[in-house]
């Protein structure tokens, strides 16, 4: 008799361009796992009613993007210490004792940087811009990498400053706005804001980029994003979009679920041989 498939899904809005059933059906292919991963479009104001859905559906776990892992952060029973810390959960596994919160966004963006580009972080002086969930779930693997300073900057600077004081215990951390970057120069720029679902970049000053600085985008597409490009413009050694981030905290999320480690560079490359760059 054939076994069901666990179910796994990732939560969002917008969510018809994820890439995460892919990533995953590429993982259980590989592992020999017996799963099924969907996306599922959910309203505003509709998560905790659709997670409990899919949990009561016999669902195993799910993935939370844009905009809501501030609920899911509130949905969870039980939270990991860093996600405790980012206020933003984008990991969720059903078990008999609870609801378990976690934030993998981190511990990927941080393995995509220095395993699969051999990036440098500790020393660094890194803009972080935005100030939303996508921030809180890198701040604190970023800053237990050691960077000699790291900037929060987001149209709401009041946003900015409030983050910082969740983390100031981990490291040099400030918040501001926009305008106040002028004059200042950064390693590494990471674009955390939702401005790249609009394909847009936030307004940075000229000269914000140091000499072979590097900037790296968590949102990722077909074809280069807008803040990709503006890297180029500005002579960037390096110009990254978040695929490899993306496949990074998938797999650490299947590793919550299913106890094995998938091999993450044989999924990146299928995923970029399929795009326009």
């Amino acid at each position: 008799m054939t076994t069901q498939p666990d179910q796994y899904a990732v939560m969002g809005n917008p969510i018809e361009h994820s890439q995460s059933p892919r990533i995953h059906a590429l993982f259980a292919a590989q592992t020999g796992q017996n799963l099924e991963y969907r996306a599922i479009r959910v309203e505003p104001g509709g998560f905790a009613a659709a997670a409990r859905a899919f949990r009561e559906a016999g669902g195993k776990g799910l993935n939370v993007t844009v905009p809501f892992k501030q609920d899911a952060w509130v949905f969870a029973d039980v939270l990991s210490a860093r996600a405790e810390r980012a206020g933003a959960v984008n990991t969720l596994s059903f078990g008999p004792d609870g609801v378990h919160g976690d934030n993998t966004d981190g511990p990927g963006l941080v393995r995509d940087l220095k395993i699969n580009h051999d990036g440098q972080l500790a020393g660094q002086r890194i803009l972080l811009l935005g100030a939303g969930g996508a921030a809180r779930g890198i701040l604190q693997p970023l800053l237990l990498e050691k960077p000699v300073q790291l900037v929060i900057a987001n149209r709401t600077a009041s946003k900015a400053r409030d983050l910082t004081l969740r983390f100031s215990d981990l490291g040099l951390i400030s918040g501001c706005g926009f305008a106040e970057l002028a004059g200042r120069q950064f390693d590494l720029i990471i674009n955390a804001t939702a401005a790249g679902l609009s394909d847009t970049i936030p307004p940075l000053p000229e000269g914000v980029l140091a000499a072979d600085g590097w900037c790296y985008d968590l949102m990722y597409g077909r074809e280069p994003t807008a803040f990709v490009l503006w890297g180029r413009e500005q002579g960037a050694a390096q110009a990254l979009d978040g695929l490899g981030m993306l496949v990074e905290q998938a797999a650490e999320s299947f590793h919550r679920w299913r106890g094995v480690w998938p091999e993450t560079r044989p999924v990146i490359e299928t995923l970029q041989s399929g795009r326009g760059f």
